[in-house]
């Protein structure tokens, strides 16, 4: 790779990394940022590139052998020398990490031949970002989230789900129409925190739609009325609920297992 040395905090690529930490910006240019090498590095190996990265040298001393595998697999053919200062001047990391990736935001259908994780007003990006990973785990690759979702692209979010965030698939039910017309093609389950059937006693098809809500709130009334069975699982008194990604794992878990009995 060629490299385009960045000095000013005037520059319009730095403009550009400065406004992708808002949602707005983000959906205007369709596009997204990640400081974590990891989630990087993992992401090209599984063929998902990105659009512009910039490093810093000491950054580059710190990871040759990883850097020289990005250089090497990457289609662009330049990077962006920074400083400290300019990583520091756009970073949302309280240490910046001396890289930043800028991806496009992909577009990709639902896989109709699997199950569907639907995400109803959940405010908490780190735990989108882990139900994101989970889901993946369970093989439900598909994840929908209604308009009361905190940005599944927001920083937060794509540290806690990794490189999940290149391989699901997601929908977003901006209008709260989405599950209109899949009651007859999905069996539909709502998670409760304590009513509803115990995850043990589902009978499940193979592929399902599992509404999980907000801690506090709860599934909305508005989507419970979809359900085939509102679910739970079967917790102490002496707790309200459990941490929505945590239920998750538990609950996908559960029902994959009730599909292999």
């Amino acid at each position: 790779m060629d490299v385009h040395e960045i000095t000013s905090q005037k520059n319009t690529q730095i403009k550009l990394l400065r406004k992708l930490a808002q949602k707005k910006y983000r959906r205007q240019r369709n596009q997204f940022t990640v400081e974590n090498l990891a989630i990087i590095y993992d992401a090209l190996k599984s063929g998902y590139d990105f659009t512009g990265l910039f490093v810093t040298n000491r950054f580059i001393e710190k990871n040759q052998e990883k850097f020289a595998f990005l250089q090497e697999h990457s289609k662009i053919n330049f990077y962006y020398l920074i400083d400290e200062v300019l990583n520091k001047s756009y970073s949302q990391l309280d240490t910046p990490s001396g890289i930043t990736a800028i991806y496009d935001i992909q577009s990709k259908s639902l896989n109709k031949m699997k199950s569907v994780l639907y995400l109803n007003g959940l405010k908490d990006p780190g735990n989108i970002g882990t139900i994101m990973r989970t889901a993946l785990a369970f093989d439900v690759p598909n994840i929908v989230l209604d308009a009361g979702c905190v940005d599944i692209y927001n920083f937060k979010a794509i540290n806690a789900a990794k490189d999940a965030i290149f391989k699901v698939n997601i929908y977003e039910d901006k209008e709260g129409t989405w599950l209109d017309n899949k009651k007859n093609i999905l069996s539909v389950y709502v998670a409760h925190s304590h009513q509803g059937v115990p995850l043990s006693e589902i009978q499940r098809s193979k592929n399902f739609c599992l509404i999980l809500g907000n801690e506090t709130r709860g599934v909305s009334e508005a989507l419970i009325k979809f359900a085939d069975k509102e679910i739970h699982i079967p917790i102490s008194k002496q707790i309200e609920s459990l941490n929505v990604s945590v239920a998750a794992a538990i609950l996908l878990h559960g029902l994959q297992n009730q599909n292999e009995r």
